[in-house]
């Protein structure tokens, strides 16, 4: 009968899918995201930050990680000290002078310990 053929292969295919779901459940990824900042993205702020901090959900590499700050226009304003806290190496930081009102844009690179990379770019500003 056709039905026990199309039962077996239904049978089979949920049996593979299990087998490759199990196994994935203890896979990572191993790109490092964002967890938060401070400052928050998108947020306001009325004294401006002394140090600008991004921690990761993942353990990030120190050489080939990168945050800067820039202005609306572009121009980079941090103090050029980029790094991995050598205390928590999902925390990446950069120094910046103080701050006047206005518009800027955090853009940052990682590494992930395994490899993979990632970027992104958010605004925050100072009133």
């Amino acid at each position: 009968m056709r039905t026990t053929g199309r039962s077996t292969y239904w049978a089979v295919t949920l049996l593979l899918s299990l087998v490759f779901l199990s196994g994935a459940q203890g896979m990572s990824w191993g790109h490092a995201f964002p967890d938060h900042s401070d400052p928050r993205v998108g947020s306001t702020v009325s004294s401006p930050p002394s140090i600008v901090r991004i921690w990761f959900d993942g353990d990030i590499e120190p050489v080939f990680s990168k945050i800067t700050v820039r202005t609306a226009d572009g121009k980079t304003v941090d103090k050029g000290d980029s790094h991995v806290d050598p205390k928590d190496s999902v925390l990446l930081e950069v120094s910046v002078p103080p701050l006047p009102p206005g518009q800027y844009t955090v853009m940052w690179s990682v590494i992930a310990r395994d490899g993979h990379h990632t970027e992104g770019q958010y605004t925050f500003t100072v009133k």
